[in-house]
């Protein structure tokens, strides 16, 4: 673990460091290479959401299969990878993760350059990109693992915050330049653009130090397949993790509209790529904004509150976007999705940590990309179906309101997210320990 002087926990007058995170070199090196993995996919992303509904002939249907195609490496590899998360070296894995995501690129720009009117175009970009998703299913828990790895634990809710920044950052830029690039070239160019800039987080990730989970004490008597789902058990003891990410699960699947943004830029809006490119880039703008506001700002008193208010507010601006036909209030309310959004992420990825011990975050944060990473590409097939179904309007305003409901249901069903207080209160729970033995010092945070 990173060793950091007294100044990156306080300046010298005693005051709490917004920065303090950032002073860990190895912490660098990491934000910057998560920097241009993020902007290497949103680019990406961009391209590829505007090309495969301009080559179906404007289908709604045919972007909700794309988040199906997505959605599948993250369920079935989502738990394997995080038991190899807390087995092998995480960085290495991280690395992987780089490889097969720059290999993807290469093959969509060979597609889109060379076979743009082959017949079976579409299938092979579906194929490249599922191949791609298995990839990072594999090696996002170690990421995220190895990041906690890099801090010490009274860091973790500042450096989630500027991770967090850097990915909204990275989330803005990415879909302008990928719409520019669509605008001025083609998305060939855009996918080359994101394979080199994989290439060079992949060599950044190589200088960072390698990390391996702890060694838990063993008794001989679990088998492979007890310590492959001991990360679900641990998430459904864990009352408030519980809560946090069901909360995430549904209020992204019945609330996200990103992915038929082409539609509403193409169909509804009448704006063109780049006009494109900016609504995939409002939200980021809220979510870099807030998460600036938060770094300088003291923790949250009642982080569980503010968690149902701000899912709730994402709800509220998700249901005004829908029932927009101005462009402007479309780009504002994606902004407001962005900003509230931000809160909910840091509080939410700062509970993973810190509430999971070290010997098997991989696997905990495998179930949390099941849980949110999954619900991000099944709600953009839930949404390609139910816009093809209702229309795109209807589909993301009943998305929103069933947003609501959720956050309705999860504040009156459990206890442990309204009575949550600061996040710095919060400590691991001892699974170790028989359930009737835990001790956890904030009183939201007690397993079942």
């Amino acid at each position: 673990m990173a060793e950091p002087g007294n100044d990156v926990i306080e300046h010298e007058a005693g005051h709490r460091d917004p920065y303090a995170a950032l002073r860990v070199p190895a912490f660098r090196r990491y934000s910057v290479a998560f920097i241009l993995s993020v902007i290497a996919g949103q680019v990406q992303t961009a391209a590829v959401g505007w090309e495969i509904y301009d080559r179906s002939g404007s289908s709604a249907l045919d972007l909700g299969w794309l988040g199906l195609v997505l959605a599948i490496p993250m369920l079935i590899l989502s738990l394997p990878a995080g038991q190899i998360a807390d087995w092998f070296d995480r960085k290495k894995l991280f690395m992987f993760q780089q490889i097969s995501l720059g290999l993807c690129a290469i093959g969509l720009t060979i597609v889109s350059w060379k076979f743009s009117h082959a017949p079976h175009a579409l299938g092979i970009m579906y194929l490249l990109l599922g191949l791609g998703a298995a990839g990072a299913t594999i090696g996002r828990p170690s990421r995220e693992a190895l990041m906690s790895g890099l801090i010490p634990a009274e860091l973790y809710p500042n450096a989630i915050t500027w991770n967090s920044t850097s990915f909204e950052t990275s989330s803005m830029i990415g879909p302008a330049i990928g719409g520019l690039i669509v605008w001025l070239s083609s998305p060939a160019v855009a996918y080359f653009v994101s394979a080199i800039a994989w290439a060079i987080a992949l060599a950044l990730i190589g200088t960072l130090p390698s990390a391996k989970a702890e060694p838990k004490k063993k008794d001989g008597k679990e088998s492979a397949l007890t310590e492959l789902t001991e990360g679900i058990r641990f998430v459904f003891r864990t009352r408030l993790l519980l809560a946090a990410l069901t909360l995430d699960l549904f209020a992204v699947l019945f609330g996200g509209a990103v992915f038929l943004l082409p539609i509403f830029a193409k169909d509804i809006l009448h704006v063109g790529a780049f006009g494109f490119g900016c609504l995939r880039a409002a939200s980021s703008i809220g979510a870099v904004s807030m998460a600036m506001v938060q770094a300088h700002m003291p923790p949250f008193k009642k982080a569980g509150w503010a968690l149902l208010a701000t899912v709730s507010g994402f709800a509220i601006a998700t249901i005004v976007f829908g029932l927009s036909r101005s462009y402007v209030l479309s780009f504002i309310m994606l902004i407001l999705t962005g900003a509230f959004d931000n809160i909910s992420v840091v509080i939410r990825h700062s509970l993973v940590p810190l509430l999971t011990p070290d010997r098997m975050r991989g696997r905990v944060f495998a179930v949390n990309q099941i849980f949110v990473g999954s619900s991000n590409e099944l709600g953009g097939l839930e949404s390609g179906l139910s816009a093809w179904w209702l229309g795109a309007k209807l589909s993301v305003v009943l998305g929103g309101v069933a947003s609501l409901l959720v956050v309705l249901l999860v504040g009156t069903g459990f206890k442990q997210v309204r009575d949550l207080g600061s996040l710095h209160d919060v400590r691991p729970a001892d699974d170790e320990l028989p359930n009737a033995e835990r001790q956890v010092e904030n009183k939201g945070v007690a397993p079942i």
